[in-house]
């Protein structure tokens, strides 16, 4: 009796970082139901290979009734027109879809098509995994047959190198084993050598951009210069545009900086227009100055706060009619309206301060404002409370 397409499993998504057993699950899953198995690769496949593999889908279970498992890595470089087209294969059921994807779906992969799979998310192997899938590969007779030794200072080194990621640390033992010398011992100079440099997991048009980037900045704004420097370097040495990085430095200082340590918006500008000319590997340096002046730096989100609120009673309505005495007098007509009438020139007063109202009624009272006393803001909260009185023509407090 020939299958139903609607008798298939559910299709999924497998996400998480590379070298974490997507492909050999998609493999698995095919074996343990006898299903055929297509695999394509959104590297190279366009929407003319999408429907000739449902095609065949389709031909296969007409004729044997056999379902397929189709698996397609890297599902994320699918285009929304390509992932279209595998929607209504999903929705009746035609093939069992099994996406590999190594960027956060719900960015990535149209909702439809998301929302007709289970999504699984997959964690980076533990040292002990790395560790365990690289002593069967050198015993195992698919992979060095026993022939190789490992020393232990290598193989710390291997899997710390692997970031728990098992066809990297693989290809490091193999390519190792390759330059071991005669007595077929891999040690970590022999390692070193085989392995220039180690490849940082880090993605700069993926979900790892965003993760580290936001890592770095929440650091930061946590005063641990040191985790401020790690992800500063793992952006680094991935080639991230350092103007990037320096834009992020810029808005932090007034988001989480500001008035505490007023210096703070000048370094990050100075840092933002010096990596403009200078570039890496030199910008390295202006960027990590950057990072310890801020991290280390008090912290204030109050300038964060009080332009929030200005902005939200404007919002709200709260807009009011300027009052008279501001408004522009510097034009014919101006006199016969009254504009201008009234106002107190500051600067005729020994203080620089006078009783005067400012603002529109409707935000009369409203103090967006209030500093912290952190850093340099604990002065200016101090020569704030002194304005706010001479402002209202209330005795100042004294000094």
């Amino acid at each position: 009796m020939v299958e139903k397409p609607d008798a298939g499993g559910s299709s999924v998504f497998l996400w998480g970082p590379p070298g974490t057993g997507k492909t050999t699950l998609a493999h698995v899953v095919s074996q343990a139901t006898s299903r055929r198995f297509v695999e394509l690769s959104a590297v190279n496949a366009g929407v003319k290979d999408v429907r000739e593999a449902l095609d065949d889908a389709r031909r296969e279970l007409g004729m044997s009734g056999r379902q397929t498992v189709l698996f397609i890595d890297e599902v994320h470089r699918f285009s929304k027109t390509q992932q279209d087209a595998l929607l209504p294969a999903v929705e009746n059921r035609l093939v069992t879809l099994i996406a590999a994807t190594t960027e956060n779906p719900f960015f990535s992969v149209i909702s439809p098509l998301l929302s007709r799979s289970l999504l699984l998310t997959l964690q980076p192997l533990s040292d002990d995994d790395i560790r365990e899938v690289v002593d069967r590969a050198l015993a195992d007779e698919r992979g060095l047959r026993g022939e190789y030794t490992l020393d232990d200072d290598a193989a710390r080194q291997l899997i710390r190198m692997a970031g728990g990621d098992a066809r990297r640390a693989l290809t490091y033992l193999e390519a190792a084993a390759e330059g071991a010398g005669s007595d077929h011992t891999i040690t970590i100079d022999v390692l070193a050598t085989a392995v220039d440099r180690a490849a940082v997991r880090y993605d700069r048009d993926g979900d790892q951009h965003y993760d580290v980037a936001s890592a770095f900045i929440k650091s930061i704004r946590g005063s641990d210069v040191d985790a401020g420097l790690h992800y500063l370097a793992r952006m680094i040495e991935a080639g991230e545009d350092p103007r990037f990085i320096a834009r992020r430095l810029v808005i932090l200082a007034s988001e989480d900086i500001g008035l505490a340590d007023p210096t703070a918006l000048t370094t990050a500008v100075a840092a933002h227009q010096a990596v403009a000319f200078i570039g890496f590997p030199e910008a390295s340096l202006t960027l990590a100055q950057a990072v310890i002046a801020l991290a280390t730096a008090p912290k204030s989100n109050a300038v964060t706060t009080a332009i929030s609120a200005a902005i939200a009673d404007v919002r709200q309505g709260l807009v009011g009619s300027v009052p008279s005495h501001l408004r522009d007098s510097h034009y014919p007509g101006a006199v016969k309206l009254k504009h201008g009438t009234g106002y107190l020139y500051p600067h005729d007063e020994a203080a620089g301060v006078v009783a005067q109202r400012y603002a529109p009624d409707s935000v009369a009272h409203r103090e967006y404002y209030q500093p912290t006393h952190r850093g340099a803001e604990r002065v200016t909260a101090d020569r704030l409370a002194r304005i706010r009185a001479a402002l209202r023509g209330e005795e100042l407090p004294a000094e």
